[in-house]
């Protein structure tokens, strides 16, 4: 069998895999959020941290959770290195420096895993299961629900500003999704012969009589959560690439199958929660788009031959595996590239220059296709808004997203989340190449203009696209060691993983403010007045206990009720003239037994609105959103990609 076919082959069996578990993972997640209902881990859980599960937050009680949370967890992490030598299981290993465990702490609590260091060489077994593995599960958890709380403002339409409990998400995200999938990953894992091991290393002989150790340690159960939390942070320094990590082919695609399980089947989360299942299609849609359109790219570059090394080998091999091949290291580049994962199973340093740029410009895309678990769902939602507020425009109606208005502060701040990553990525890169130091940490460097000067300036790009997109991944080349890199890629990192979770709650308490276009109000008089209550947009709901109780106005719906038996619900203007409902018009209700023709009224509303209104499902609308991902990238990176990637391979 030729690697062509066998590299189809895999991508279809990723594919059918994906398909099967669509719906019934997808749907489950759902169920998870919605549930009233508490397992007894969960309740002990709550009860030890007094956490009241049935209290809901406001975002920004919610934004302050998730901070809070996330600062404990950076400080336990940097201690826990800094503190390592002195603590049981240490293998003799010394507490880490003070950069680096800064870098490493801010790294894995932003689900980042961006490793400056070789971790068989510095970290201790207790350091990785007690303190990045755990890390692995809460950072993704995280993600998840803020994505979550975004769709709880989407679809509130109580107006209440209330989003849920973010300790109640983060603890169901784990009990219930993320450490059953692991379980069952790790198991899958250990029949293909990934290491899981109490022992922290044992001594061999090379075949050069030399005594030498190698290190083991529970591989297999942090290799599955590195993976299903698109985390990417491995225990060894050739991360999936090494044998006791990913052993065989299969392995391999079972790996890159825990990348993208959980991000591809939040789509038909979302779209269930939303009570309309072709919002999540489309969005899944535009993430395959953009996924197959990045496979297919580097694939063609790496199965192109360019220098005398790679003729003899018959393909670009340099800095990949035999066992996996162009096809296997290209699927598992683009599906890491993808979603924030960072795990690699090839030199990405090593790719011919189209190919790296692709997994560059992959990143720079912001990671929506199809992104990291939860990021990559509200990344594209964030999007979304964007282009419905475009698309608003285009066609002169207010710009609507599942009936909540997109105004000017909705569409700022998702205006400011799409600003975050650019910036830190372009600052981040324009100072580090101004600073001489940089062209000592550059593996490859040279006289302005040259391959290896261009190929050092595309190094840099990588390193803060990483950082900045909560990645992990790098070109091996640029050396990050130095306090400048440390401090500045951290900080990258840290403000691109929280600032835009910040911009994403605001929006969501914005939407769950906003109540439906037409909001009921109850009055009872006995002169036929009634009462009314203004909605978000000027129309207003009145009912009335009396016969003639009617209220007019600017995009009314009155009920008039009286005590008698069956009701009917007649839809025209009080004046007996026929109307119809719609912004700015009056709609009148007779009903006999109550206010029940409100319902009716209101829901027809909702659906005229609808048809003056862009759709957000199909492919119109799927087209328009994948047109504004890419221009957006295409707008801010085309210049920095110009000077790297794209003149590298042009050379």
């Amino acid at each position: 069998m030729n690697s062509s076919l066998a590299g189809a082959l895999q991508v279809a069996f990723v594919v059918l895999v994906l398909a099967v578990v669509y719906v019934p993972l997808g749907d489950y997640m759902a169920r998870v959020y919605r549930s009233t209902r508490d397992l007894l881990p969960e309740r002990v859980i709550y009860s030890l941290a007094r956490v009241d599960a049935r209290r809901e937050q406001t975002w920004v009680g919610y934004v302050l959770a998730v901070l809070a949370f996330s600062l404990i967890s950076f400080l336990f992490l940097y201690l826990l290195q800094r503190l390592q030598g002195v603590l049981p299981w240490s293998d003799g290993k010394a507490g880490v420096n003070p950069a680096t465990a800064f870098n490493t702490a801010i790294s894995f609590v932003t689900n980042t895993n961006w490793q400056s260091y070789s971790p068989e060489v510095v970290m201790s077994n207790l350091s990785q299961m007690l303190g990045l593995a755990v890390q692995n599960f809460v950072s993704a958890a995280v993600g998840m629900a803020v994505a979550v709380a975004l769709i709880r403002g989407l679809v509130n339409r109580r107006g209440d500003g209330l989003i849920g409990n973010f300790w109640v998400d983060l603890t169901r995200t784990c009990v219930r999704i993320l450490l059953p999938l692991s379980v069952i990953v790790a198991i899958v894992l250990l029949t293909q012969g990934v290491v899981q091991s109490w022992h922290s290393g044992f001594g061999f002989t090379t075949m050069s009589g030399d005594p030498s150790r190698s290190m083991v340690g529970p591989f297999a159960s942090q290799e599955a959560i590195k993976e299903l939390g698109t985390n990417g942070g491995g225990t060894l320094s050739a991360n999936s690439a090494h044998p006791f990590e990913n052993p065989t082919p299969f392995s391999n695609v079972v790996e890159i199958l825990a990348i993208l399980i959980i991000p591809i089947c939040l789509t038909r989360t979302y779209g269930t929660l939303v009570r309309d299942r072709r919002q999540g299609l489309t969005l899944l849609g535009v993430m395959a788009a953009i996924w197959g359109v990045m496979l297919a790219i580097v694939w063609s570059f790496e199965s192109h031959t360019n220098g005398l090394a790679a003729q003899a080998a018959g393909a670009m091999m340099e800095g990949k595996e035999q066992r996996f091949g162009i096809p296997g290291s290209a699927l598992f580049a683009v599906s890491t590239t993808g979603t924030s994962t960072g795990a690699v199973n090839a030199a990405h340093d090593s790719l011919s220059a189209g190919g790296g740029g692709a997994v560059i410009w992959n990143m720079l895309l912001g990671e929506v296709a199809p992104g990291g678990v939860g990021t990559g769902l509200y990344g594209i939602l964030m999007m979304a808004v964007v282009t419905v507020f475009v698309g608003g425009l285009l066609v002169g109606r207010s710009p609507e997203f599942l009936g909540k208005k997109i105004g000017q502060n909705e569409i700022t701040m998702a205006a400011l989340y799409v600003l975050v990553m650019p910036a830190l990525v372009l600052v981040g890169v324009g100072v580090s190449v101004a600073m001489g130091s940089t062209l000592d940490a550059q593996g490859n460097s040279g006289d302005p203009g040259t391959p290896g000067s261009i190929h050092g300036f595309s190094e840099v790009i990588y390193a803060y696209a990483s950082a900045a997109n909560n990645n992990g991944s790098a070109f091996g080349g640029l050396t990050v060691t130095s306090d400048w890199f440390q401090t500045s890629l951290g900080m990258a990192m840290l403000l691109g993983r929280f600032l835009p979770i910040v911009f994403v709650l605001a929006l969501a308490g914005l939407l769950s403010r906003q109540r439906p276009r037409g909001v009921v109000s109850t009055g009872s008089t006995s002169g036929g007045s009634s009462t009314s209550e203004e909605g978000s947009t000027g129309e207003v709901v009145s009912t009335s206990s009396t016969s003639g109780g009617s209220s007019t106005g600017g995009g009314v719906v009155s009920t008039s009720s009286t005590s008698g038996g069956g009701s009917t619900s007649e839809v025209g203007s009080t004046s007996g003239q026929g109307s119809t409902s719609s912004a700015g018009e009056e709609v009148s209700t007779s009903s006999t037994s109550g206010s029940g023709g409100v319902v009716a009224v209101l829901e027809r509303q909702e659906a005229v609105r609808a048809e003056a209104n862009l759709p957000t499902h199909g492919v119109l609308f799927g087209v328009l959103l994948l047109g504004t991902i890419l221009l957006v990238a295409g707008l801010t990176f085309f210049p920095a990609m110009a000077l790297g990637p794209i003149a590298e391979a042009l050379l």
